[in-house]
């Protein structure tokens, strides 16, 4: 089940306003890279531009499952998501108003995921004990760290191949950072994701991550090979430490 990611010489943005310039970068088969950078920086957009709620102006995303490249661009966010492709949204965009269970099963319109509702309900509360005993729970009602526990666990209804996660640190203690970035590392190995994680929270991402990039202003202005390198980065030090 290999899958992959690849960006080459993208632009988007909102209209006459340009946010992402010429961005390439590259996730292999089984990684985890990490997307860093500060609010503004164009992180978000980048996941709309994978996912098709934004339409690049240029540049290709190419995502290779199976040994089959597919051409993301132009494609609408519902034939994505059929090709295996998830986002945990910045903010997790939960329906406040309806239960742990319905959300959950808004999560498995993928026809792979249809076929398996009941194996991956099943998955996500072995995954994710705690809503197993919340499944009749109004999401709305739940705290910050259940409900962003509850978007993985609806990406993960969709069965996906690869993960894109946007902010999963916001509005989070340090505590339940801690444990959401260890969820992701879970899932990834568990389930034999491929996962682009959009993060400003540097010390956590480097956690989990095998490498990364830095963006700044909706360039990529530094790759580094691995978590050692970003980590010693001159820019990265300038950006999240103070240095």
């Amino acid at each position: 089940m290999a899958s992959s990611l690849r960006i080459d010489g993208l632009r988007a943005g909102y209209g006459s306003v340009r946010v992402i310039h010429d961005l390439s970068l590259r996730v292999g088969e089984g990684e985890t890279v990490a997307l860093l950078g500060t609010n503004g920086n164009g992180k978000s957009t980048l996941m709309h531009c994978i996912m098709g709620v934004v339409r690049p102006g240029a540049g290709r995303i190419v995502a290779k499952l199976d040994g089959i490249e597919h051409d993301l661009a132009g494609k609408a966010p519902h034939q994505i998501v059929q090709l295996g492709i998830a986002l945990v949204p910045e903010g997790r965009h939960l329906f406040p108003r309806l239960t742990v269970d319905e959300n959950l099963l808004l999560g498995a319109h993928r026809s792979d995921a249809r076929r398996r509702i009941a194996e991956n309900l099943e998955l996500c509360f072995e995954t994710f004990p705690a809503l197993a005993q919340r499944r009749d729970q109004l999401a709305g009602s739940m705290s910050g760290g259940e409900q962003q526990m509850l978007a993985l666990a609806r990406a993960l209804m969709t069965a996906p191949r690869i993960l894109l996660v946007d902010e999963p640190s916001v509005g989070l203690s340090p505590l339940l950072v801690a444990q959401v970035i260890a969820k992701i590392e879970e899932l990834k190995r568990r389930f034999g994701l491929t996962v682009l994680m959009a993060e400003q929270n540097l010390a956590q991402a480097i956690r989990i991550a095998d490498r990364g990039y830095v963006i700044v202003h909706g360039r990529i202005e530094f790759e580094g090979a691995s978590r050692e390198e970003l980590a010693k980065n001159d820019l990265v030090k300038r950006l999240y430490l103070g240095l």
